[in-house]
């Protein structure tokens, strides 16, 4: 495993990559409304990233036909967005990834078309503090499984599920880096000791009613198993000496 420590020089590169994120999400959670398609939403991010001079890091990687991933509802990760049309209740995650000057991005959040059921909403507000729970422990001499046991804490202890088959990782480089970054407790890892300069990518992903998830025929699209909802947040994080930064804040 080869982790990389990134120079000032490359965290100022993957910070202006983050910036274009950040604005992204911002921009587009204003146009999810009823009636719009996921296609339209997709448009709307990758016109604003080509207009900050980056590239939506996703369209074409290992031959994802989209430029963000848009998943709805029970869709938990990489949905491809399509000509479905947003209607009340649902929920949309928007996964964001900018390769600018050569230097990767990654983001997400979880957004509400219009209303949805008070247990839902706590779905989405738990996801959300599990990850910012998660990127206060990315600081230098602690233990990278400390980010995924306080995750897993959090998010059981209120109910819900963690998706274990997937993980944040590494970025800035590539889009996809060492370290594998898990959102739950794994003891073999413990040998992994965080270092200032790393810059990870922490993404809980939290069901409703089940931990288990499946992928879609086209390949790509994982979905829970029980059908039921699924909220997913992300943020670029830089470990720091004793605290860490988010790279992908809007702030």
């Amino acid at each position: 495993m080869a982790i990389y420590i990134k120079s000032k020089r490359e965290i100022d590169k993957i910070r202006e990559a983050g910036r274009i994120v950040a604005k992204t999400l911002k921009l587009v959670e204003k146009a999810v409304k009823p009636g719009i398609s996921l296609k339209e939403l997709e448009k709307i991010c990758a016109d604003f990233i080509y207009s900050q001079g980056g590239y939506p890091a996703f369209l074409g990687y290992k031959g994802f036909p989209a430029a963000v991933c848009i998943s709805l509802n029970e869709e938990v990760v990489h949905g491809i967005p399509d000509e479905r049309i947003l209607k009340e209740g649902d929920i949309v995650k928007i996964d964001v990834g900018v390769k600018k000057d050569g230097y990767y991005a990654d983001g997400a959040k979880t957004f509400i078309c219009q209303k949805t059921t008070p247990e839902v909403e706590r779905l989405i507000r738990i996801t959300e503090k599990a990850l910012y729970l998660g990127i206060e422990e990315a600081y230098e001499n602690n233990s990278l499984l400390a980010i995924g046991r306080k995750i897993q804490e959090y998010v059981e202890k209120n109910g819900f599920f963690v998706v274990k088959e997937l993980s944040g990782h590494g970025v800035g480089l590539e889009l996809h880096e060492d370290p594998i970054v898990p959102n739950y407790y794994v003891p073999k890892m413990n040998g992994i000791i965080l270092k200032a300069g790393m810059i990870l990518a922490i993404e809980p992903m939290v069901n409703f009613s089940t931990e288990k998830v499946f992928t879609k025929k086209n390949n790509w699209t994982i979905v829970t198993a029980d059908g039921n909802y699924s909220a997913h947040f992300e943020h670029t994080v830089l470990v720091g000496k004793k605290r860490p930064e988010i790279l992908t804040s809007d702030e």
